[in-house]
């Protein structure tokens, strides 16, 4: 039983590794995001049920994926974390009693409630006010820099606003996420199509390989935007809370996206879930969740973090999303230990924003 468990969970890491490497450094995706969400939380359940069994390199002891070897590497002051996830609203509850265990309370605890953007999470450091170095996550302590890349899109301030009620700190760290319209992401695939190129399956793909050009110029054709969310230390501000954060960044200079709301309690929370899965297909960009966080700094300090994410904050993911297709053929492929897989060769079909032709 234990030799089962443990060949289980060597698979599921080695197919989580697999897919991790062509979603964040390949932005080549061969399933949907629930997929492997679903792979990701069967490998955690396991570990959970049998935790002398968790590895150094299992992928829930890290965030993302290694930084290209094009770039010039920049380490991140303070790590860029992933986040846990919620698929629905017992999910939700769930998170907010572990918060109220952990805080020994009974009482409701408010949130910030902002779209999750299908993008590329990106780091922007100011120096004095003015931009020095941009960088992408990475695996979340060591990311790429790409400055002149991220210096070509015009939501991004080079020189922060000053006035005299704001106070800026010497060096700060915001962070946010880089993007690419659905209008963007059109017009760039009608171009790579008429010069004979590969198109891109989705925009947060488009946004990737966008940012992880070595020429900036053909960056500063792809009509990239940006939304800043967060700043890596909030102690340097005078503020206390997520919402004043974004007041703040929004005084700076940054956009700061719209459907961000402010929930009194958790039943807000699932509320502004539901009318952004409402609004979702009407919006000029992908999202595929929404992101929770505890409004208040101070309860963002007691809570702390775990090895792979804040304890305040989750991604409330979407439900999956469902395509009809028609199955062309069916392969067989054999495997190391002589195992023949069946793989369904279909006609390509968009599924939460990713193409797929195999299954």
């Amino acid at each position: 039983m234990a030799k089962d468990i443990k060949k289980k969970i060597q698979e599921l890491c080695e197919q989580i590794n697999f897919h991790a490497h062509r979603y964040y450094e390949l932005d080549d995706p061969l399933i949907a995001d629930p997929e492997y969400d679903q792979l990701f939380q069967e490998l955690l359940r396991l570990e959970e049920l049998h935790p002398d069994l968790i590895t150094p390199d299992s992928p829930t002891q890290r965030v993302g994926g290694k930084p290209l070897s094009e770039f010039h590497t920049v380490r991140h002051t303070h790590p860029m974390l992933s986040l846990e996830n919620a698929f629905n609203e017992t999910e939700h509850h769930e998170f907010e009693e572990r918060l109220q265990r952990f805080l020994k309370t009974e009482q409701s605890l408010s949130y910030m409630a902002e779209p999750k953007l299908d993008g590329l999470a990106v780091e922007l450091v100011y120096e004095k006010g003015l931009l020095s170095i941009g960088s992408t996550r990475g695996d979340g302590r060591t990311g790429e820099e790409i400055t002149q890349n991220l210096k070509t899109i015009r939501s991004i301030p080079l020189r922060l606003k000053t006035s005299k009620n704001i106070q800026i700190p010497e060096l700060l760290e915001v962070r946010g996420e880089a993007y690419l319209t659905l209008e963007g992401f059109t017009t760039l695939n009608e171009q790579r199509l008429a010069a004979g190129e590969s198109i891109f399956a989705n925009p947060r793909n488009a946004a990737a390989g966008s940012l992880r050009q070595l020429d900036s110029r053909i960056t500063a054709q792809r009509s990239l935007d940006f939304f800043a969310y967060g700043i890596s230390d909030t102690d340097q501000i005078p503020y206390s809370s997520q919402e004043e954060l974004l007041d703040y960044l929004d005084k700076l200079g940054f956009i700061i996206n719209p459907l961000t709301k402010s929930c009194g309690d958790i039943s807000m929370v699932i509320e502004h879930f539901a009318h952004l899965q409402d609004i979702r297909q009407t919006l000029p960009y992908d999202i595929d969740g929404m992101v929770v966080k505890v409004n208040s700094f101070e309860l963002q300090h007691r809570l702390g973090s775990k090895a792979r994410s804040p304890r305040w904050a989750i991604a409330a993911k979407f439900s999956a999303t469902q395509a009809t297709t028609i199955l062309q053929k069916v392969e067989f492929q054999v495997g190391r230990t002589g195992a023949i897989t069946p793989v369904a060769i279909l006609e390509p079909v968009n599924v939460g924003g990713v193409v797929v032709s195999r299954a």
